[in-house]
């Protein structure tokens, strides 16, 4: 999910970048609050439309990959110019997993639980199946493999929302690598800006070449044909996409967020999942490029009135939660079905985002915070250790947690159909 890498503090103004191509990029600058609140614009969308509300609103997930793609490549582009072309692979990766592993781990270890004790049987197994695949960040090779339909079996399968977890995961393990080779010299902003934009190219050429008419997933969920927006907003992040932002001038910049946040909403608005052919065609492709022009754009003039909007107190503070939120929200929203509740519409939506939202500030204040800021002893060869025995300990419960029995009052019904 979103990647929150800068530090606290907010500032309504960012300097504008060096035209040196050696300059660290915008986005490795003091923390920008807008960018926060297009998280949680992201994270909402993305809520209202697993609740039924939203249709367009699975493209939340795409601008959390781009927001993705820009933070960590701005970081990474930092340090090579700090460090002469050198990257701490082994540093970066251990950052990563501090942000990312715990709540993970958090929200599995509390689901399987919850699941074993109030799911369906089929929802007990699918989750038992499926677990292993999202510790090892394969679930959407998983879900590919298994040939489960993202648009109508996802109900099924208490795990599902996390194929976008692993898509970002695979980014993490392999973009740095690459980063490595190209990330040196006067020109390395240069030379990573034409590597991401040859990668988003071919990224989405696998996309429309690889489209099944009567089912998507495979392009929905793929690493490779989904690429593409975590290297558009990579793209973002180097130096010569901030010098050409840097000389539009604050005034401009503003009014194009306002033009690409108004056309960005009326995509969303507009698509309908997997009845728009279009998006798999390049039409998710160029919504990816409007979502990283906009956020250059809020890098430029996060004082304008898009960034003032986006800055302000409750999306910026929702943006926080958003990883632990998404993690959250789908489980919840399988256990706490119309069925057990007693009410459905938006009653229901309402009870189940404020479960969501609890679970998800408990998760930031109670695992995430204190192991990502102040825990010495996740750093090194103890964090290491801790690692291994969180993993252990998640295996523990997997295994001891019993799969239902197959029988006639436990069919699953969608694999009735299935063939």
């Amino acid at each position: 999910m979103p990647a929150q890498t800068s530090p606290r503090r907010t500032h309504r103004r960012v300097p504008t970048p060096s035209t040196s191509p050696a300059s660290p990029p915008a986005s490795a600058k003091p923390h920008i609050g807008p960018l926060d609140g297009l998280r949680g614009v992201a994270v909402a969308a993305v809520l209202l439309f697993h609740a039924g509300h939203f249709g367009g609103g699975f493209l939340g997930v795409d601008l959390f990959f781009v927001l993705s793609g820009f933070l960590i490549t701005g970081l990474l582009l930092k340090e090579a110019a700090a460090g002469n072309g050198r990257i701490d692979l082994v540093t970066f990766w251990g950052r990563r997993a501090r942000r990312l592993l715990p709540a993970l781990a958090a929200m599995v270890s509390g689901t399987l639980p919850l699941v074993w004790a109030f799911g369906s049987p089929a929802l007990i197994r699918n989750a038992l199946d499926d677990s292993p695949w999202v510790v090892a960040n394969l679930a959407n090779w998983h879900f590919i493999a298994d040939k489960m339909g993202y648009w109508n079996s996802a109900d099924t399968r208490v795990f599902s929302h996390l194929w976008s977890i692993a898509v970002e995961e695979q980014f993490y393990l392999f973009w740095p690598l690459l980063l490595v080779l190209v990330a040196r010299g006067g020109k390395a902003g240069r030379n990573v800006a034409v590597v991401a934009a040859t990668g988003a190219l071919a990224s989405l050429a696998l996309m429309i070449d690889l489209t099944d008419p009567i089912d998507s997933t495979r392009v929905y969920e793929g690493t490779d044909t989904r690429a593409f927006s975590l290297l558009l907003g990579a793209m973002a992040a180097t130096a010569p996409a901030t010098r050409a932002v840097a000389r539009l001038g604050e005034h401009l910049a503003g009014w194009i967020s306002l033009v690409l946040v108004c056309g960005i909403g009326a995509y969303w608005v507009l698509a309908d999942g997997e009845d728009s052919p279009s998006l798999f065609q390049g039409g998710m492709f160029l919504h990816a490029l409007a979502a990283a022009l906009l956020i250059c754009c809020l890098t430029r003039a996060p004082a304008s009135p898009v960034g003032r909007v986006l800055g302000g107190t409750p999306l910026r503070r929702l943006g926080l939660i958003s990883y632990s939120l998404y993690l959250w929200h789908w489980p919840v929203y399988l256990l706490l079905d119309e069925e057990r509740l007693g009410f459905s519409g938006w009653g229901r939506t309402a009870v189940i985002v404020a479960v969501s939202i609890a679970a998800a500030v408990l998760s930031k204040f109670l695992v995430e915070d204190p192991i990502r800021f102040r825990a010495r002893w996740a750093r090194g060869r103890t964090g290491a250790v801790a690692l291994l025995a969180t993993f252990a300990a998640m295996a523990a419960l997997w295994a001891v947690i019993p799969e239902p029995h197959s029988g006639a009052g436990s069919v699953d019904v969608t694999q009735l159909t299935a063939g």
